[in-house]
């Protein structure tokens, strides 16, 4: 449990660096005093000369203690000091005064220094425990709650709790810590003074914390409304396909709009109170000097009090009215963050928490091959909804099992440990399933859902993603790379963080049957056709890239392809599908600006059309090559075309991305640019115009837009300014592009590309299918199939895996069950998305797979059934029938019911249609 409590977690988890920062606030205390006295000795003493009295050296730095007569100690002299004179000794004084100012101040800049860091490493403690509590959540509770608000909470919320951590302790002993010095020299000086002082610092401590109760209710208000706000948001984004498709954007708008009036209402409400609040602390603040001026200067008048001390005491109140601000702003943080903590360990204090120590990762990981008991098991869900009633069940080790009806859901829940039995047991041997550790049951068990979630990285790191259990050796590093590390250890050790290293390699290549990452590799080629993916990675491998630099004996193999593939194109039958890059011929397939440079952009997102027109280096060559004009006349045709083509299609529509030069919302500023060019010509365009012209030319292709802009004069002015860039190219800018050479892999081309050393021609009818069944064959008799396909897995799917099909989302998420031979795979209507006829082959190649091991299949399928060897049927959460498939294959019996169709309604009617029964006490 975390602790509810602020400050004890504070105290608990660093009290030995509160105490180091405390005992320098202590001592720097006494400098204080002591620079707060300098002042008074400095006019008394110096400038009015009550040290000397008549003499003509006074000590200086003299120590004395006592007396204390309530010790009965007389005064002692520790040391005599120096004798010097009154210019010396007014000298030395200043001096000292400078000195204990800049102690002081270096004295506090420690103490900010230190509760800094100290408050930077509490606020990593707190936010890795809340992430490590978001992993030991009951899967029921991720039902109820956002993970854009879990997410806002973490990275946000927390964070002015890492700034008062600091504070937490410091700042009221630092602050408190002044000011009582300050008012006890103030009392030294004069009763009376330091009496007004302690009355309007009365009236400042008790009436502006109750001013500001409402403000911290405010404050947790806005704070609540802000993170719903964020929810919210998130809600819209992951939906945005189901507003446009039922035209709710409206509707959405409306929300959000109300969402941040309820929101500025409360904020201007927080800004009324928190302001007046602040006028009224300044307006008390300021009432202390005039009583100090009055009542000071008045008793120096009638000569009880002397210049010295009201300049002393004026001085020292003068440091006053900070600190008690600020004592008076921590309190009011004290309570905000108080809250802010009360609300986060709300949020991630839910019941039924798994225990950390079943996470650990030193746990154990043997288990038995054993049956898998279900004793009387039954589970009921938040809701009061009884999804299993007694079920007993055995789940082979060795044998495929096959659930369908009412429940079967929840059982596969169950198996894979989303959910705890309500009663019942559920044994591996004679191990119960709930005191095991995940570690042991993470490797025991695999699942694969309706719903796959792939992380944003690529195919490969998806797949091996179940592999990841624990660190493995760390590659070989250099010294500082070490110290480096040491440091990092050191610091996740006082934070609380676990010493994990992420760099280490943490794929237990023993659970997937390989002895090393080029075995995985090979393995993860070999299962790609269990989930009939292989042809999608193949050409994911076509379309990706490889570093010759890194990969060298592969990039030759490819260009050892080209070579094949050449030979092949210069058939004809292939010799007009495929147009090559020849550096002396203009290639009508690529853009203008790829004929001119003759190159691919090194990094991989294309040419950025508006940096390269602004380029210098660009705009020389053109205007050397006599390129301009012929450009700008070229760019102010297609801007013509294009508005002339596209000004009464709506935004969005698919024309723009395949034939249009300029997006839908810069049409209109094109419009503008071709009515003044039809009025002025080209002479009155300005520079900005001429930039727009001449980059609406770059991406222009030929053989795909058919505008008959190119001719043969403008193709061989290219062709020179080609051969001017690869000689003249500065040296800052050759990094940037990558040349095409037949003799060379250009690491910044596609896999396809660098085979084809071409552009596939446009508008050739079934070019693309004969050009892939062409690179198919080589690539198939020069043995490379396999490596194209380690390229593929290097695809990166995006955020969720969206750049993949659902389907492929789907195959990518079995293959990751597959890979660490889990004892039992459970597919809880994992086929679900897919046609009857993938169901089959995918089922039959994973049994295949995975001969001798459990595989239980949840599905809606009942088909399915005759290629597993045991069957169950829920009906109502209670088992139906059970047995072998053979057994029930019988006449009368409901599986073969539901598998055909003379009776299938009667079957489904029997256990499809009733409603989960609400569970009783």
């Amino acid at each position: 449990m975390m602790d509810r409590n602020l400050f004890k977690y504070i105290w608990r988890n660093s009290w030995r660096d509160q105490l180091a920062i405390l005992a320098i606030v202590l001592i720097s205390q006494v400098f204080y005093f002591i620079s707060l006295d300098l002042p008074k000795q400095i006019v008394n003493n110096a400038i009015q000369g009550e040290a000397f009295k008549g003499k003509p050296t006074a000590p200086f730095l003299r120590l004395t203690l006592g007396p204390y007569d309530w010790l009965g100690l007389p005064k002692a002299t520790l040391f005599d000091g120096f004798q010097l004179d009154r210019v010396n000794y007014l000298i030395a004084l200043c001096c000292s005064f400078l000195f204990f100012v800049v102690l002081n101040g270096w004295l506090k800049q420690r103490v900010q220094t230190e509760k800094g860091r100290l408050g930077e490493r509490m606020l990593r403690r707190l936010r890795y425990e809340l992430f490590d509590r978001i992993l030991r959540f009951p899967f029921s509770h991720f039902r109820k709650v956002k993970q854009a608000e879990i997410a806002t909470m973490i990275k946000d919320e927390v964070e002015p709790l890492g700034g008062f951590i600091g504070d937490a302790f410091i700042q009221p002993a630092f602050l408190g810590g002044t000011a009582l010095t300050a008012l006890y020299f103030l009392f030294t000086q004069s009763v009376f003074l330091g009496g007004v002082t302690v009355a309007i610092l009365a009236v400042q401590v008790v009436v502006i914390p109750r001013l500001r109760v409402k403000i911290l209710l405010l404050g947790r208000e806005r704070q609540i409304t802000a993170r719903q706000l964020a929810g919210r948001i998130a809600e819209v984004v992951d939906g945005a396909q189901e507003v446009h498709v039922h035209d709710t954007s409206n509707y959405e708008r409306a929300d959000i709009a109300n969402r941040l009036g309820h929101i500025f209402k409360i904020r201007f409400d927080l800004y009324q109170r928190k302001f007046f609040v602040k006028y009224l602390n300044n307006m008390l603040a300021q009432t202390t000097p005039f009583l100090f001026y009055l009542i000071g200067g008045y008793l120096a008048l009638m000569g009880r009090f002397d210049i010295g001390s009201l300049v002393a005491a004026i001085g020292a109140y003068k440091d006053l009215p900070s600190p008690i601000k600020e004592l008076i702003d921590w309190d009011q943080q004290r309570q905000d963050v108080q809250i802010k903590y009360d609300q986060v360990t709300e949020q991630f204090s839910p019941t039924g928490m798994m225990d950390r120590a079943r996470q650990d990762v030193g746990a154990e990981i043997d288990l038995p091959v054993a049956p898998i008991d279900l004793q009387h098991v039954g589970y009921i869900d938040e809701s009061g909804a009884r999804l299993l009633d007694d079920v007993t069940l055995t789940v082979a080790p060795d044998r495929s099992l096959v659930v369908i009806g009412h429940g079967k859901e929840t059982l596969g829940f169950l198996l894979a440990r989303f959910v705890e039995p309500t009663t019942g047991s559920m044994r591996i041997g004679s191990h119960d399933v709930k005191d095991l550790s995940e570690a042991a049951l993470g490797r025991y068990f695999s699942y694969v859902g309706d719903e796959a979630y792939l992380f944003p990285h690529s195919i490969r790191e998806n797949i091996i993603y179940g592999l990841k259990h624990r660190p493995g050796p760390v590659a070989g590093s250099n010294e500082e790379a070490k110290r480096h590390r040491e440091w990092e250890i050191a610091e996740a050790m006082r934070a609380g963080n676990p010493v994990l290293d992420i760099n280490a390699d943490w794929v237990d290549y023993q659970a997937a049957g390989v002895a090393d990452a080029a075995g995985l590799s090979m393995a993860i080629t070999d299962l790609l056709s269990v989930a009939e993916l292989d042809g999608d990675v193949y050409h994911f491998g076509l379309r990706g890239f490889i570093d010759p630099a890194e990969r060298p004996e592969l990039a030759q193999q490819f260009l050892l392809a080209r070579q094949a593939i050449a030979e092949h194109l210069r058939q004809p039958g292939y010799k007009t599908l495929v147009e090559p890059f020849d550096p002396e011929r203009y290639n009508k397939n690529l853009t203008l600006v790829e004929n001119m440079l003759f190159g691919t952009p090194t990094s991989r997102t294309g040419f950025d059309y508006a940096r390269l027109v602004e380029s210098p280096f660009l705009t020389q060559l053109l205007d050397r090559q006599g390129l301009t004009n012929d450009l700008l006349r070229m760019g102010q045709h297609i801007a013509e075309t294009m508005v002339e083509l596209f000004a009464d299609l709506p935004p969005g529509h698919p024309f723009f991305d395949q034939f249009s030069f300029i997006a839908a919302d810069e049409l209109p500023a094109y419009q503008q640019l071709v009515q003044r060019l039809d009025k002025g010509g080209l002479g009155e365009a300005t520079l900005l115009d001429r930039r727009k012209l001449i980059g609406l030319t770059f991406p222009y292709i030929e053989a795909r837009h058919r505008l008959n802009l190119i001719d043969t004069a403008l193709e061989e002015r290219l062709l020179k300014a080609r051969r001017t860039v690869f000689e003249t190219l500065p040296p800052e800018l050759r990094p940037r592009i990558d040349f095409y050479d037949p003799e060379r892999y250009n690491a910044a081309a596609s896999v396809q590309d660098n085979l084809l050393f071409g552009r596939l021609v446009f508008g050739q009818a079934q070019a693309h299918a004969k050009i892939g069944k062409l690179i198919s064959e080589v690539i198939d008799n020069l043995g490379l199939r396999a490596h194209v396909m380690q390229v593929g897995l290097d695809y990166h799917i995006g955020s969720g895996g969206k750049k993949l099909s659902t389907l492929q989302r789907q195959k990518v998420a079995l293959l990751r069950a597959l890979i660490k031979h889990p004892q039992v795979l459970v597919l809880n209507n994992a086929f679900a998305l897919f046609d009857h006829a993938t169901q089959q082959r995918l089922l039959d190649r994973i049994l295949n797979y995975r001969k001798g091991k459990a595989t239980v299949l949840m599905t809606d399928t009942a088909s399915l059934a005759w290629s597993c060897e045991d069957a169950v049927i829920f009906k109502d959460g209670r088992v139906l029938e059970a047995g072998t498939v053979a057994e029930l294959d019988q006449p009368d019996s409901l599986l073969r019911d539901l598998a055909g169709p003379p009776r299938q309604q009667r079957a489904e009617d029997e256990i499809g249609q009733s409603a989960p029964v609400p569970a009783t006490a």
